[in-house]
């Protein structure tokens, strides 16, 4: 499997997978934020002394996606990240509107874990997240993963940030953790979460997050994904794979090749979130075509996407359906700046239960 990094909105996320006879099968989200009832929520940030330069400690540099602000030469990159993505943790997602925020890999052998405490977004959009009280003379993730795990076991949900320059030292033992906790998953012994790690610094190791994004389970269970701060968009991307197979976007929607055939058409069932199709063998690009508007989107990351065309009138379809849809969310996000994407007015709605 391949995650592409050149996606263009409202993309989430774009995967790419090889098939039978050469095809490529593509699997593609659509951004938004999930709801999930009684959802608990937390942040985590590296506390390690190979941080020291993100935490300002030793000067820095432009490491970081325009969203999350600052000036061209920020002194402390972890402050707007964990400002940005805890405040909309909490203002979006957790049932208590507070995220725990903690350090992790402090004390000796970065085996130790400081608790920043349970922040609402009014809280953290005001913090200084400054370096850890002892910095870690090494990277171990398991205690941050277990202290989330274990304090929120009987939450109905939960969704979980790392922040990191993707250096890790104990991976095999994070790894057979993982392997069990998707097993308790998919067995029922525990309840859903979703894992994501967050690479900062302008030296990011994205080995070892690519290892636990593409994680063989043994089970359907996908705990991890992973983003690297400076190439994000917008901030739902950290939810690029938490979205429900049965979320509707839009009435109708179809996916074309290059020499404008149907590779798939949702005109009877609705456009997903979650869109899964098979395209044939050297294609370079695929088109959502949604109401008339045709948003082109890369397969290969060498290549740039063909300019896009048109603005979809999709709430007034969608006003029009015979069924009146319950509305899960709504593009763009306050806070955020305009963009031509957002001039999609996509709407998420959800399939009555078969």
């Amino acid at each position: 499997m391949a995650q592409l990094k050149s996606v263009v909105d409202p993309f989430g996320e774009v995967n790419i997978h090889p098939a039978p006879g050469g095809r490529t099968r593509v699997v593609a989200t659509i951004l938004m934020t999930p709801h999930k009832e009684g959802a608990q929520t937390g942040i985590a940030l590296d506390g390690s002394g190979s941080m020291r330069k993100a935490y300002g400690m030793e000067g820095g540099g432009r490491v970081l996606s325009p969203i999350f602000g600052g000036g061209a030469k920020p002194t402390n990159e972890i402050t707007p990240v964990a400002q940005k993505l805890c405040a909309y943790l909490a203002k979006n997602l957790d049932a208590d509107a507070g995220t725990t925020a903690i350090y992790w890999a402090v004390g000796p052998d970065g085996r130790e874990i400081e608790v920043i405490g349970d922040l609402t977004a009014e809280q953290a959009e005001r913090h200084h997240f400054g370096p850890p009280g002892d910095m870690g003379t090494g990277t171990q993730l398991l205690p941050a993963l277990r202290y989330f795990v274990e304090r929120f076991k009987s939450a109905p949900w939960g969704f979980y940030v790392f922040i990191t320059d993707g250096e890790l030292h104990d991976m095999d033992a994070v790894i057979a953790y993982s392997k069990r906790l998707a097993q308790d998953i998919q067995a029922g012994r525990r309840n859903p979460l979703k894992l994501v790690l967050v690479g900062v610094g302008n030296e990011v190791s994205e080995y070892q997050m690519n290892e636990l994004d593409d994680l063989d389970t043994g089970t359907s269970v996908d705990l991890w994904d992973h983003k690297i701060a400076r190439e994000m968009r917008a901030l739902e991307q950290v939810f690029a794979e938490v979205v429900d197979k049965n979320a509707r976007v839009a009435p109708n929607g179809r996916i074309l090749l290059p020499d404008g055939k149907v590779a798939r058409d949702y005109a009877d069932c609705g456009l997903p979130a979650y869109l899964e199709f098979e395209v044939p063998a050297g294609t370079k690009f695929f088109t959502l075509d949604v109401n008339g508007a045709k948003v082109n989107q890369t397969l290969d990351d060498a290549l740039q996407s063909p300019p896009s065309s048109g603005v979809p009138a999709v709430a007034a379809e969608a006003a029009a359906a015979p069924s009146e849809p319950e509305i899960v969310e709504e593009l763009p996000v306050d806070g955020l700046d305009d963009s031509e994407w957002k001039g999609l007015q996509l709407e998420f709605e959800k399939d009555e239960p078969k």
